[in-house]
């Protein structure tokens, strides 16, 4: 048997202990890197070394000395994840100026740079610019887009959809084996993977549906609908959306519907930025109020609109809005958690969908540092967690000198509990059969139980 391919380990420096820099050091040192953490709070700086194998330094990520301490001279990578964009942006700058083969990447969050953001990662250098909250005002507008999904994952530059939902009682999908699904299905799809009484499994043609599994299937864009239509499930556009909380992914969010014709009503509870919101977003209905409040859900008319989407910082009052919106019949529903953790306990409350930005901004990042930990033959494009971290969906691009070029696919020896789901060809999304073979320059999307591919070839045995 071939000897696994040892992946090299990276010397990561994480400025930041937030919500997205713990995430960040739980999933990268999970897989293996060398990580620092810095933060100018000793006691969190303290706790997360306490809880994890890293390294931690007490101080202010744009101070030189500081810097130096934490290993500048030697990192690969340095993250720059704090509360402030101006401190992201200048710690990132300086880090580049030292290692000259070191990449940076930071967080910015105010919509004033929204548009200067090309020009800023261009003038300064760093790598990547990523923005948690216009990223998970994306993740939701998709989902809005797809009522029927509790979960909308976009592939292939948007031209794939990885939608993920749950078989109501007495559809047509309970009891169908899963090899019977073309008749079903007039289209390009493939069915990646099965959640049922908290098992996760990736599929065979023989396995049968149960109402109440936890399904995603993959498809082209523009058949997703095709989807709920052939198995008889609600389609089309919402007209309506309540957004409670007026913050920045609210604001992301609001512009995003409006630019496609939506009604949308913000409730915020803070005067000063209902008047801001209201400069912003003159087309939107903003209501100063507490949306908590049952009252002034009902008078500001949530019996009437079609989506309510909870979205103030406090996750429980996030959870608790949206269990008495989803009182109303067909209401569909959104909630943001930031800082909760249990899982198990919220996919009990059958809160619809649920979104979490600390783990949208860490997957995009993550990507990208596998991306550049690997380089023999493809790069990861894409990465999605699913299923509590249990599954993963990576897409890779495919380049000369992949071992997986030109093998048909039935002769390929794959890892078990993994699926080549499907291939991007120059823009044309496809479905593969055992004959195909994967070519230089293809997107792959590859769905697994595995953790930690960062190269097309970690798919082979």
């Amino acid at each position: 048997m071939p000897e696994k391919r040892r992946m090299p380990t990276m010397h990561i420096i994480i400025v930041g202990c937030g919500k997205v820099g713990i995430t960040l050091v739980e999933q990268l040192s999970r897989e293996g890197h060398d990580i620092t953490v810095l933060d100018i709070n000793e006691r969190v700086v303290r706790d997360v070394t306490e809880l994890y194998d890293v390294m931690g330094i007490t101080g202010s990520g744009v101070h030189m000395q500081v810097l130096r301490e934490a290993g500048l001279e030697t990192a690969d990578i340095v993250i720059s994840v704090t509360g402030s964009d101006e401190i992201n942006l200048l710690c990132c700058t300086i880090a580049k100026k030292v290692g000259k083969r070191l990449v940076s990447i930071a967080r910015v969050r105010n919509p004033e740079y929204i548009e200067e953001l090309p020009y800023l990662r261009q003038q300064l250098g760093i790598a990547m610019i990523i923005n948690p909250d216009l990223e998970a005002a994306r993740e939701i507008g998709r989902i809005i887009s797809r009522p029927q999904a509790r979960s909308v994952s976009a592939f292939a530059k948007g031209h794939a959809e990885l939608v993920r939902f749950t078989i109501p009682e007495g559809n047509v999908l309970d009891g169908k084996q899963i090899l019977t699904l073309d008749r079903l299905f007039s289209f390009g799809y493939i069915l990646c993977a099965i959640e049922r009484d908290g098992e996760v499994s990736i599929p065979k043609g023989t396995d049968s549906l149960k109402a109440g599994d936890d399904i995603t299937i993959l498809a082209a864009s523009r058949d997703v609908n095709k989807i709920f239509t052939a198995i008889g499930m609600r389609t089309g556009s919402l007209r309506s959306c309540m957004i409670i909380g007026g913050g920045k992914t609210s604001y992301y969010l609001a512009r995003q519907l409006l630019d496609q014709r939506m009604d949308v009503r913000i409730i915020e509870s803070d005067p000063k930025r209902c008047d801001e919101l209201d400069a912003l977003l003159p087309e939107a209905t903003i209501i100063n109020g507490n949306g908590s409040d049952e009252q002034v859900l009902k008078e500001e008319g949530i019996d009437s609109v079609e989506a309510f989407v909870a979205l103030t910082g406090i996750d429980e009052e996030n959870i608790l809005m949206t269990l008495y919106a989803n009182r109303i019949q067909g209401l569909k529903t959104i909630t943001k958690i930031n800082r909760i953790t249990f899982n198990d306990v919220i996919d009990d409350l059958d809160l619809g969908s649920v979104v979490y930005p600390k783990y949208i901004c860490a997957e995009e990042i993550t990507a990208y540092v596998r991306a550049r930990r690997n380089s023999i033959g493809s790069n990861v494009e894409t990465l999605y967690h699913m299923f509590d971290n249990r599954v993963e969906a990576i897409e890779f691009h495919i380049e000369k000198g992949s071992p997986v070029i030109g093998i048909p696919l039935m002769r390929l020896k794959k890892k078990d509990q993994l699926l080549i789901a499907c291939i991007n060809r120059n823009g044309k999304i496809l479905f593969p059969r055992g004959q195909d073979t994967i070519e230089a320059g293809d997107g792959m999307i590859v769905i697994t139980k595995h953790t930690g591919f960062g190269d097309a070839s970690d798919i082979l045995l």
